[in-house]
């Protein structure tokens, strides 16, 4: 595939204005697509114009008349050779572009050519498969009704069941040896619901014993408390000891008489 090649600057004339800058224009003034002609709308005359050149840019010289074909003379547009500045993100420009497409777009052409259609609801569970909470009862009720209603669970001396009938059947054996532990359950969350029961009762009449004997009763009762007594030391510890005999004369007799008693004995022990 022949590469696009720009086109060529054949002469080095401009129109001596300022060159325009591209992000001073409307982004839908101007298309600098990669890999696609580089096109402007020339400020003058609003016309799409070719910009030509690959370093130095400029608009292609064009005329202000449409009715040449019809005799008139040609009237070049002031626009012509005006020096283009490319100041812009190519790669944004082309992503904001590309977005103000699409919404433009109407909404049967963004509509997808390929139809989705909404799949069919998965028929319901039998009644053996459902993870509902098991009870005695319930497995209970549920064995009767499919064995009533069943053809293949044959009853008698040797019972047969189909396949639904036996997991109801196994269901029932299994919640009939989990009661045990499901009423002891039960009964230890009755209790712990009265033991909080009564505490919250207990913890009401002690408000309103408090509501009741409060205010100025308790202010009369904290003003009559009797002071300490002299010997007390603190209110925890009771009144203080003596730490000393009432008689110190006869406790050191006595201390002496057990002295000498002391050393009979042990002096008999060594002769022994």
């Amino acid at each position: 595939m022949p590469r696009k090649r720009p086109g060529r600057v054949r002469t080095k004339n401009t129109n001596r204005r300022e060159a325009l800058k591209l992000s001073r224009m409307a982004p839908e003034d101007y298309n600098v697509r990669p890999g696609e002609v580089k096109s402007i709308a020339c400020p003058d005359c609003r016309t799409w114009r070719r910009i030509m050149g690959d370093k130095v840019l400029k608009i292609r010289e064009h005329c202000i008349s449409d009715k040449v074909a019809g005799g008139e003379k040609h009237t070049a547009c002031p626009g012509s050779d005006q020096l283009v500045e490319l100041d812009i993100d190519v790669r944004r420009w082309q992503v904001k572009q590309d977005r103000l497409l699409r919404e433009a777009m109407p909404q049967d052409n963004r509509r997808a050519a390929q139809q989705f259609y909404k799949p069919l609801p998965a028929p319901a569970a039998p009644v053996s498969r459902l993870k509902a909470e098991v009870t005695l009862e319930t497995a209970r009720q549920s064995y009767l009704a499919h064995r009533k209603g069943c053809a293949g669970c044959v009853g008698g001396e040797h019972r047969k069941h189909c396949t639904d009938g036996g997991v109801l059947a196994r269901r029932y054996v299994l919640a009939l040896q989990e009661e045990p532990a499901r009423r002891e359950a039960r009964e230890q969350l009755e209790r712990q619901e009265q033991r909080a029961a009564r505490k919250q009762s207990a913890s009401a009449v002690r408000k309103a014993q408090w509501a009741r004997h409060g205010g100025e009763e308790v202010e009369r009762a904290n003003n009559r408390c009797t002071a300490r007594t002299s010997g007390s030391l603190s209110e925890f510890r009771g009144p203080g000891l003596p730490m000393l005999p009432q008689d110190v004369e006869a406790h050191d007799r006595r201390q002496a008489e057990l002295g000498r008693q002391y050393a009979r004995k042990a002096t008999a022990t060594s002769a022994a």
